[in-house]
């Protein structure tokens, strides 16, 4: 097998290169009797030309890679041949794009290639973790129920994100609506009844001339506030997506005051769900870890699986570099720590996976109970302030009147 490592040398110098050894250790003794310190150590994988599949409309859902795992396992424990199975799943999917996907696979398969290196070849359908565990499927001859428990952990994992995006919908709709509602009042209603007061003469009350002030500066700066927040969301838009923005971001998502620890229970679901999914389908724990740093969602989380990594390559317990992180509850520190010592750590990762699931629907419940009346309450305070600001003129003109 080939491998890829990294290592310093006596004089701090960064070193790479390619080995050819039987396995992983005895790389690693290799490169310690050369008086190197290792950095990493890595399996290059095979490299497979992606292939390029341009069609219009029709994402691929998880919900459709749910069905076709669980159909795909059916059929290889029925003993068809994975090309026929394919086949026969392609011409069945009603979108047209995983139908492109499922036929460009099944030409692979029948051209020599194996399903996970079929499966390769379409990095954006199949991720790292699919094609991992099909290999693994693979090599241990369970591809059937290594595919059937694929679908049950696409099937957890996705009824999580849609957890997570309720209690997030709520809060978002209501404000942008309050928003919508008051920029309306305020650009079109306020001006009208502004007609009305020059007409009344006198002083207006202050908070009648603070709304006026701010209708006024709106309207005649409109373009100019509204280009500055376009500008702003693009230029923010773009430094997320660099690294060390994405970082920092993530690492205030998890320190919101109402929303982190939601963010931090589904991160901790996330890593218990796939790497006891990795683990229990044979899939080795360096491979497993690697693959778990980049299914979190969360690069702080990311970082600190990936340091964890590096620990246990060196042969640390998975459970000590994961506490002094300090990203991770003590609870499930514990239960990795006796996962590890009693060989039974997939299991121990299941409950906590298990566990947390529950934490996050219990969070989501109270998130929505809390920001809704909260939400409702601002809502109702600028509106209140709009309505108040353009009656109270009216209602001192209409005290004079009557005095």
């Amino acid at each position: 097998m080939l491998f890829k490592y990294t290592a310093k040398d006596s004089t701090g110098k960064t070193i790479s290169g390619s080995v050819d050894m039987q396995d992983e250790h005895a790389v690693i003794e290799n490169l310690r009797k050369q008086d190197l310190i290792i950095i990493s150590v890595r399996e290059e994988e095979p490299k497979v030309e992606a292939k390029k599949i341009i069609i219009f409309g029709g994402n691929i859902k998880p919900e459709d890679l749910v069905i076709f795992s669980r159909e795909l396992a059916t059929l290889a424990n029925s003993g068809i041949p994975l090309s026929q199975s394919v086949r026969v799943l392609a011409e069945q999917i009603e979108n047209p794009k995983f139908r492109k996907v499922l036929m460009s696979v099944n030409d692979d398969i029948e051209t020599g290639l194996s399903l996970s290196e079929a499966f390769s070849r379409h990095p954006k359908v199949f991720s790292m973790l699919y094609i991992n565990m099909v290999k693994a499927g693979e090599s241990s001859g369970t591809l059937d129920s290594i595919l059937d428990r694929l679908a049950g952990y696409l099937e957890k994992t996705t009824a999580l994100n849609r957890k997570v995006r309720a209690a997030l919908v709520y809060p978002i709709v209501v404000t942008a609506m309050a928003f919508a509602i008051t920029t309306f009042l305020v650009l079109f209603v306020v001006p009208t009844f502004k007609n009305v007061f020059a007409a009344l003469g006198g002083t207006l009350p202050v908070p009648t001339q603070i709304l006026i002030f701010v209708s006024d500066s709106l309207k005649k700066y409109f373009f100019f506030i509204a280009g500055f927040f376009i500008c702003l969301y693009f230029l923010l838009n773009r430094f997320i997506h660099t690294e060390f923005g994405r970082f920092h971001f993530d690492r205030l998502l998890i320190n919101l005051p109402l929303f982190g620890p939601l963010f931090k229970k589904v991160a901790v679901a996330k890593f218990s769900r796939t790497l006891s999914t990795l683990v229990k389908s044979g899939v080795p724990i360096l491979t497993a870890i690697d693959i778990v740093s980049k299914t979190t969602g969360n690069k702080v989380i990311e970082q600190a699986i990936r340091e964890s990594g590096r620990s246990v390559r060196d042969g640390e317990p998975f459970s000590a570099p994961l506490e002094r992180s300090k990203l991770f509850p003590p609870m499930v520190i514990r239960m990795i720590s006796v996962g590890e010592k009693s060989g039974e750590l997939e299991k121990m990762l299941s409950k906590i996976a298990d566990f947390y699931d529950d934490q996050v629907d219990a969070a989501v419940t109270g998130l929505t109970a809390m920001i809704e009346p909260l939400v409702i309450s601002f809502l109702g305070l600028v509106i209140g302030f709009i309505v108040l600001a353009m009656f109270l003129p009216i209602l001192k003109l209409t005290q004079l009147v009557g005095g």
